[in-house]
């Protein structure tokens, strides 16, 4: 498969993930989490669609540096297995409108985001670091997710 097939595909992943929490947000973000009672740290809702484009977007370029570097199976399962689970955590906060298994589940995917970093390190330096922020802002997110658990 040629480069640029792999740069789509490795492009594309992440973005399907984010379409399928995005189904799920849609249907809750401007109903139910109005009325949550949250932290004095919540950032603006409009901060939210910009970061995790660009989370996105790195997610898709670390997986690509790894892919074109050496095709490995257990790093392609890891960030699948990551990707499942950063999906798995709308469903459950947005459409399930379950902070506490949200909670649960986002530190199960904080846990397989190291894992990734720390296997993508091993295949390509620069693909782990790429993955840096997504893991700052899933910590930022799980304190948040708990924040919003605990005043509501």
């Amino acid at each position: 498969m040629n480069k640029i097939w792999k740069l789509i595909i490795s492009l594309v992943l992440p973005f399907i993930a984010s379409a399928i929490g995005g189904l799920f947000t849609v249907s809750s973000v401007s109903t139910w989490y109005v009325d949550l009672v949250k932290p004095s740290f919540n950032p603006p809702s409009w901060l939210f669609g910009p970061v995790w484009t660009i989370l996105y977007l790195l997610m898709g370029i670390a997986l690509y540096l790894v892919w074109t570097k050496k095709f490995n199976k257990q790093a392609f399962t890891l960030f699948g297995i990551q990707l499942v689970l950063n999906a798995l955590w709308s469903i459950l906060f947005f459409g399930l409108k379950q902070p506490l298994l949200a909670f649960i589940e986002i530190i199960i995917l904080w846990v397989m985001i190291l894992v990734t970093i720390i296997y993508f390190y091993k295949i390509n330096k620069n693909s782990a670091y790429l993955l840096i922020p997504y893991l700052l802002w899933v910590s930022f997110a799980a304190i948040l997710n708990l924040a919003i658990f605990i005043l509501n």
